[in-house]
């Protein structure tokens, strides 16, 4: 028997390296115009540039719009994060 996960489609578009859209977001972990960290459904994401900006949040439907100079896309685990209760700044910094 298949087991049915809550896990919204996650994607990721990116045009031109100045704008993009991500899709299954949970919650923005931080942002500044150097970095943007996102908690989604598949991993946190952390992206990276100049002049970064979330241009639209929309929680509800898990949807960010970002804008700025894109340099970097990076996944990793958030599982081990989400249940150990530290600070952002601990858990980025590890």
């Amino acid at each position: 028997m298949e087991e049915k996960m809550n896990i919204r489609p996650h994607k990721l578009t990116l045009e031109n390296r100045g704008a993009g859209t991500v899709t299954g977001v949970r919650e923005v972990v931080s942002f500044d115009e150097n970095q943007v960290v996102l908690d989604t459904d598949l991993g946190l994401l952390t992206v990276k540039g100049k002049d970064l900006h979330v241009s639209r949040l929309t929680l509800e439907k898990g949807e960010v719009d970002l804008d700025g100079t894109i340099d970097s896309l990076n996944y990793s685990s958030n599982e081990a994060l989400r249940k150990s209760g530290e600070s952002l700044f601990t858990r980025l910094f590890k």
